[in-house]
């Protein structure tokens, strides 16, 4: 199929794996966790202090025992998703410490805000996979927020979620949580949770990182390990010298948790960047933001893994014109070129620092509108119409009829948000703007929501385990 997307011939691909290996071996990677060390050693990788240098064949080695796709557990059975393949999964923004209004206020997020997220995830019908830290709610003890962020995900959405990775302790502390769900054995046979491992670029993992994968994969789930590097900052200004470094980040992390746990569910992400360098700021909206997400696509299907990129990024305060464009533009180059799992695919405004109710509304009808864009089309004989043409015939209309009114609901897309109007009509009802008609249909949008059901029993010991873990 044509299209004018870039794509990386073998060729440069391999260079950017020999890059990546030169780098491996020759710096290496730090890890600052004395366990991880440990085990690098125990497996005859060459260390110096808490620095660990990779051969090809350790790289090699671990893609040997790499899932292609997995599937994560939903607590409803019906929303369970793969991850890897041709599968495309949604999920809203990631790690926002406030919330945007409307009009452009910017205040803390609190857990009011994640329940709310929680509840728009539920009620979606495009975003399939609920988050984590969606927001980071400043009236709860941050000591462990992760808990009630868990506990709103099981309680508020039986969609599959994304799990703690705030340290060893909060990881284990999620997976205990999902132990009562669902049972040990379950949990431990199964991802029913998918993590976010973050890289601290150029060249490390933090001790909360490093503790976190262990944790996980050794309890059976499923991670994403997405280097953010800036480039021009944190890693080269080239896209080229940031995909290599990106790309050996990823493979150290990759290689730990096959020693943990051979086989284990790993998907290969990116939030790189490029850095504005008129500011020093990270440019999530920019073109190249894109062409990293591209790369990262191609890379992992190189190697047989599945890939995370982000979605409706902007650098945008509030969901103007400038959102929408910078949305769009990282929403369809993350589905066309093959992401698996998309994160930051609702909400988030102003490089990652904020979520907003109308954004994650709006962007929530864009996926809509682009999974409604990569449907197949079906070309048959009911299809084709043949029949319908000929009795239409030359000069007639095709409005009134009545196969036209029976597919009249389901053969378009049919936005709420950014619905059509003649003008006049528009005039007349105010000259609303999307980000205004998705604020009236915020309200009416949560107040409909219905909790979705759960034995009694495990919601009273999900809660007392909490409560138990905050005495402590």
């Amino acid at each position: 199929m044509y299209d004018r997307l870039p794509e990386l011939s073998r060729e440069q691909i391999n260079r950017i794996h020999a890059a990546s290996m030169g780098i491996l071996k020759n710096i290496g990677v730090r890890f600052n966790n004395e366990y991880a060390v440990t085990l690098f050693k125990k497996n005859k990788f060459r260390t110096d202090g808490n620095v660990v240098f990779f051969e090809e064949r350790h790289i090699l080695k671990a893609l040997d025992s790499a899932q292609t796709e997995f599937k994560l557990h939903a607590r409803n059975p019906e929303k369970s998703i793969t991850i890897g393949g041709d599968e495309c999964v949604f999920a809203p923004g990631y790690g926002a410490p406030f919330v945007v209004t409307l009009d452009g206020e910017q205040r803390k997020a609190v857990m009011a805000d994640y329940h709310n997220f929680c509840k728009l995830v539920q009620t979606s019908p495009f975003i399939n996979a609920n988050g984590f830290m969606m927001v980071e709610p400043s009236d709860v003890p941050v000591e462990t927020a992760h808990m009630d962020m868990v506990l709103s995900n099981i309680l508020l959405c039986d969609k599959p979620f994304m799990g703690s990775p705030v340290s060893g302790k909060g990881a284990a502390e999620c997976v205990e949580m999902a132990s009562i769900l669902w049972g040990k054995e379950k949990v431990r046979e199964s991802p029913v949770t998918i993590s976010l491992i973050n890289s601290l670029s150029p060249l490390a993992f933090s001790e909360e990182m490093t503790a976190s994968l262990i944790e996980l994969v050794r309890s059976g789930q499923a991670c994403i390990i997405s280097p953010l590097v800036m480039a021009g900052a944190s890693g080269p200004i080239t896209i080229a010298g940031t995909l290599a470094q990106q790309n050996a980040e990823f493979l150290a992390g990759f290689t730990l948790a096959q020693l943990v746990r051979p086989g284990a569910p790993i998907v290969y992400g990116t939030a790189s960047a490029p850095t504005d360098m008129r500011t020093g700021a990270l440019s999530i909206g920019a073109p190249e933001s894109s062409i990293f997400v591209s790369c990262t696509a191609q890379i992992a299907k190189f190697y047989g893994l599945p890939s995370r990129g982000g979605g409706c990024l902007t650098d945008a305060h509030i969901p103007d014109v400038r959102a929408g464009m910078q949305s769009a533009l990282g929403l369809v180059t993350a589905v066309r070129a093959g992401i698996n799992f998309i994160l930051h695919a609702a909400g988030i405004q102003g490089s990652y620092i904020a979520m907003g109710y109308e954004k994650f509304l709006i962007d929530e009808e864009l996926c809509g509108a682009v999974r409604r864009m990569i449907s197949p089309v079906q070309i048959d004989s009911e299809t084709l119409m043949e029949d319908f043409l000929v009795r239409v015939g030359i000069g007639g209309e095709f409005l009134s009829q009545p196969e036209t009114l029976e597919r009249c609901r389901t053969e378009f897309f049919l936005p709420r948000i950014m619905r059509g109007m003649e003008y006049d009509i528009w005039r007349r009802s105010g000259c609303t703007q999307a980000a205004e008609a998705a604020s009236e249909i915020l309200a009416k949008r949560l107040q409909s929501y219905e909790r979705p059901p759960i034995d009694e029993g495990i919601e009273a010991e999900l809660i007392r385990y909490v409560e138990q873990r905050k005495q402590k």
